[in-house]
């Protein structure tokens, strides 16, 4: 867009999600703060009132959850399901109306008797542990019921809106429906935050670390593009012109499973999944195979390390899902943001720069060869082609140990995921001791840059498009040839940008892996270009002197974008 209204009406930002619309602002409320402990009943009220008040909070908190669980479908629905169950508990409510019949407030009782409760659901472990989450989540409701003020969590509203707010927890993103929030909008987060990452999922528009926006009020109209990362306030008829030319966009064509540039280059378009449900839908997609296969969700959540069976039977359900297809299996990612009691180290200074991925092999030995183990039985019962790589290997030294952990377990195709710069420097000698390697571009980005990927202040540093990360892609691209022909995919966040997706594969990679939502736009951008017109695009995005310029230049030289609403 050329003008805008006025220089105050725009508020600037990361653009993660490509879309343009005009639409309603409608607030996160904020956190629900604590009552004071043991505050006594409010002035004029009975213990027997104060009783009846909880109890009314409580009933209208569980018939608003069961309203909202009818009209949801799936996960979203047993989730509003459960914790409506949770805010009708008798226990819980029984808890608190005793601490009232001793003087205390309704907030204060409901606070303190649903501490004790997810406490002891803790103490219990596996899916109990996990329920005392709802019971937080009712704790919180039943007070802003209390209190007169918003609920936590995506608001409601009878018109589509655009959702602002400081950034998205991963358990806000429960009941998002696509249906009612427009676009995406943040104060804080960056591109490889886990609101960027859901607006990508979900195919929102988005726009991140805005930190202007958090003075937007609700109902304020708003104009949100979030491929220049741009919210304007008030718009314009160019805007409207803009939001009315995306709602008329060429429809994507379904990915036919064929990865391919104009000219016939293959790229095989593979998916990025966490369990079997999701490799499942990432088939029925049609993606070529996986490229990355998180397999911490077996781990997370646990006190202790699962057992071989249950390991088995979860891989094994990823592997049925694409049988005589690649499956790239990344060993367990432990430390930094997903933190094991039984393996990582909660003390650390810089949990990001310490013991995470390969590196617990050293620390807490043992665990390593038996994920392994477990991972060959289940390729063993499986016609899946088995690829296994381990992440955050820094040096030639640990990229042979661990090709040498594999070969002992009896699996053949041992990997190195590329996300410290010092692997990417010394490709050559980091690849020549395995068959493959898989560049993770969002801790590429995060350590070559030295700009933590959740910062806001550090957005626009943590940045895939910025050359230095291209530049150390093209490295390790080189690096696999010069060691015999090694491939190198990206499986970060990176692949699922259809303009990154062109100027990756003209560096030279073999294969992109994404999020599923993803294979149809980045499958038709790929299409538009020639491998040839790919690496001159790539050359240009090489040459800029920022992020900001590589992105600018290449979506310049790709006017199909516009045509599909990318």
């Amino acid at each position: 867009m050329s003008t805008h209204p006025t220089s105050e009406t725009v508020l600037r930002g990361v653009g993660v999600g490509a879309g343009r619309v005009i639409g309603p602002v409608r607030r996160m409320p904020h956190p629900i703060t604590s009552p004071t402990e043991g505050a006594p009943l409010p002035e004029g009220t009975t213990v027997e009132s104060e009783t009846h008040r909880l109890g009314e909070a409580a009933q209208a908190v569980a018939a608003n959850l069961r309203a909202r669980s009818a009209s949801a479908s799936g996960d979203a629905a047993a989730v509003l399901k459960a914790t409506a169950l949770m805010a009708g508990d008798r226990t819980l409510l029984k808890a608190a109306s005793k601490l009232v019949a001793t003087g205390t407030s309704a907030e204060s009782a409901i606070w303190e008797a649903a501490e004790a409760v997810a406490l002891q659901l803790e103490a219990l472990g596996g899916y109990m542990a996990e329920r005392a989450t709802d019971v937080l989540d009712v704790r919180a409701r039943i007070v802003a019921e209390l209190r007169g003020i918003p609920a936590p969590g995506i608001p409601e509203a009878d018109e589509p809106f655009v959702l602002c707010a400081e950034d998205l927890a991963p358990a806000d993103t429960a009941a998002l429906d696509p249906a009612r929030v427009l676009a995406l909008v943040t104060s804080e987060g960056g591109p490889q935050s886990h609101t960027a990452i859901i607006a990508r999922s979900m195919g929102l528009p988005a726009v991140v670390a805005a930190p202007e926006t958090v003075g937007l009020q609700d109902g304020t109209q708003v104009f949100v593009d979030g491929s220049a990362g741009v919210v304007i306030i008030n718009p314009g008829p160019e805007e409207e012109a803009a939001a009315a030319a995306y709602e008329q966009r060429t429809p994507l064509p379904d990915f036919d499973g064929t990865g391919t540039t104009a000219d016939g280059h293959r790229v095989p378009l593979l998916a990025n999944v966490g369990g079997g449900a999701d490799a499942r839908a990432a088939a029925e997609a049609g993606a070529e195979g996986v490229g990355l296969l998180r397999t911490e969700f077996c781990f997370l959540g646990r006190d202790k390390e699962p057992g071989h069976e249950q390991q088995v039977s979860a891989y094994r359900e990823v592997f049925d899902a694409f049988p005589g297809q690649k499956v790239v299996v990344r060993t367990l990612d432990a430390g930094a943001d997903k933190p094991l009691p039984f393996l990582t180290d909660s003390t650390e200074p810089n949990p990001a720069l310490g013991v995470r991925g390969y590196r617990t092999d050293v620390s807490v030995p043992g665990v390593l060869e038996r994920q392994l183990a477990a991972i060959a039985e289940a390729a063993s019962g499986s016609t899946a082609e088995v690829w296994v790589m381990a992440p955050m290997i820094s040096t030639p030294a640990e990229a042979n140990d661990f090709a040498g952990l594999c070969a002992a377990a009896g699996l053949r195709i041992p990997g190195v995921m590329v996300e410290v710069p010092s692997a990417a420097v010394l490709a050559r000698s980091v690849l020549a001791g395995v068959r493959f390697a898989s560049i993770g571009t969002n801790d590429l980005t995060q350590y070559a840059m030295a700009a933590d990927r959740q910062l806001a202040p550090l957005a626009a540093l943590n940045d895939p498009w910025q050359p230095a990360v291209l530049h150390l892609v093209r490295y390790t691209v080189d690096g696999g040839a010069q060691a015999g022909d090694v491939p190198v995919g990206v499986c970060g966040e990176a692949a699922a940008d259809p303009a990154l997706a062109v100027v990756l594969v003209g560096l030279g990679v073999a294969t992109l892996s994404m999020n599923r939502r993803a294979l149809s736009q980045v499958s038709a951008v790929l299409r538009t270009v020639t491998l040839e017109r790919a690496r001159e695009l790539a050359q240009l995005a090489l040459d800029a002197p920022s992020a900001a310029e590589a992105k600018e230049r290449v979506r310049a030289e790709l006017p199909d974008l516009e045509r599909f609403g990318l």
